[in-house]
């Protein structure tokens, strides 16, 4: 492996990307749907509070939710239009939750956004932008922007990390974003330095994407700003910020401990984006990126949609399936969750939508000892020992004894048994009942 390309050296693996499904086409922007569902858990922690009810008009950009505690995020509508209905939903991830049922107005005129200058605006004003425009991790998380760019008293962030790495295989919109709208992203990376006052900057990309490594720098040469784009090595996961501090920083998070008990705070290249429209435009959150891609889909794409969007209407969009897919996932194939109901909306945290066929699936059998998983697993845990205290009922052992929340869910271990058992639905279930015990 050449010097200049940086990974983590615990575990890991290295699935086929299948990138190239979707990767050589620009982004297209989806034409404005007859109805959106936008839903009030948009983001990690409290759903947001309703602030609109059943035959409202709404205007692109409004605010119809906000934050009903610290850790949640203000929700903007999409479109211009009346509000319908108010009706529980469930989402991909299984979550139920209210949802705003909007009719769009094909009248409606195009809502003009501002043209602000960042740089006369304090960080304590980019902040609070960053709160009341809804901002949160697009890489999946949905973190708050907002309570991550705060840093506590006594609290350091010494790295500022971007998070370029798109390390799940099949998924491109993070890619196509560097590509095509570089400028933006890096104008963000420089806003949240400045509201972080980070003291240096790292952006991480796997080197399957040097196209991007390479347009990015040359941005930003151009603007003469203080940040190192680093290519690292194709490895999963190489995107989960444990293992992207350690390859970019040398720093290691230790147990229970989170980025800026290190000095350093990851966010996702899209999040970035999203900071720079916000702080630039007042443009709030309420459309992103969304690779819709897969061997069952006639023509993957990039698609710019308004959050609320049924996946249908993404995947008719890309002229449908060529074939019946045997499992739709929303998000990548390691960590995103299979789902039915094509009118299922996207949220703030869809990076994906996957059609694929599983050929040749093998049947679980009885775990053998053969400790592939513990090689495989970036975080040294024992993911045998975990699953069988789980399946004993001995959630306290695989809690206090193997450390069973420091997984990260990645799915390695997982790709790599050769029993086939479902370990990060055994993990899943072992937290939730080890917090019920609690």
């Amino acid at each position: 492996m050449p010097k200049d390309v940086l990974t983590f050296k615990r575990g890991g693996v290295h699935p086929e990307d299948r990138k190239f499904l979707s990767n050589k086409k620009a982004i297209e922007f989806l034409p404005v749907p007859k109805e959106v569902v936008v839903s009030l858990s948009q983001h990690l922690g409290a759903p947001a509070k309703a602030l609109k009810a059943k035959g409202d008009s709404v205007v692109r950009g409004e605010k119809i939710g906000t934050a009903s505690s610290f850790i949640s995020a203000e929700v903007h509508s999409p479109v211009t239009g009346t509000i319908k209905a108010i009706q529980k939903v469930t989402l991909a991830n299984s979550v139920k939750c209210d949802a705003y049922v909007i009719e769009t107005d094909p009248t409606a005129e195009e809502v003009k956004w501002d043209d602000i200058d960042w740089r006369t605006k304090s960080k304590e004003e980019l902040l609070n932008t960053i709160k009341d425009l809804g901002i949160v991790g697009m890489g999946g998380a949905t973190f708050p922007a907002h309570v991550k760019f705060s840093i506590t008293k006594g609290k350091v962030a010494e790295y500022l990390v971007i998070n370029g790495v798109e390390c799940e295989p099949y998924l491109t919109s993070d890619h196509r974003t560097m590509l095509e709208r570089a400028e933006g992203a890096i104008e963000g990376v420089m806003i949240i330095a400045k509201v972080i006052e980070a003291k240096k900057i790292i952006v991480g990309i796997e080197k399957n994407k040097m196209d991007a490594v390479k347009h990015l720098r040359d941005v930003i040469k151009a603007k003469g700003y203080p940040i190192t784009v680093q290519p690292l090595k194709m490895k999963y996961p190489q995107g989960d910020e444990k293992q992207l501090l350690k390859a970019t920083t040398g720093r290691e998070i230790p147990s229970g401990k989170l980025p800026l008990d290190i000095g350093a705070v990851v966010s996702n290249i899209g999040t970035c984006f999203a900071v720079y429209e916000a702080c630039t435009k007042n443009k709030p959150l309420m459309e992103r990126v969304v690779c819709v891609t897969g061997e069952c889909i006639k023509e993957p794409k990039n698609i710019v949609a308004p959050i609320g969007t049924k996946i249908g209407e993404l995947i008719d969009f890309c002229g449908g399936f060529k074939e019946e897919p045997d499992k739709i996932v929303s998000g990548g194939p390691m960590m995103g969750f299979a789902f039915y109901d094509l009118d299922t909306p996207i949220q703030k945290g869809t990076s994906g939508v996957i059609s694929i066929k599983v050929e040749n699936e093998a049947p679980q059998t009885s775990c053998i000892s053969c400790g592939k998983c513990v090689s495989a697993c970036p975080i040294g845990l024992m993911p045998t020992m975990m699953y069988k205290n789980i399946s004993n009922g001995r959630y306290d052992v695989a809690l206090n004894k193997y450390s069973l929340m420091d997984c990260k869910e990645c799915g390695s271990c997982a790709f790599v048994c050769p029993a086939h058992i479902p370990l990060v639905h055994t993990f899943k279930y072992g937290k939730k009942m080890a917090r019920r015990k609690k």
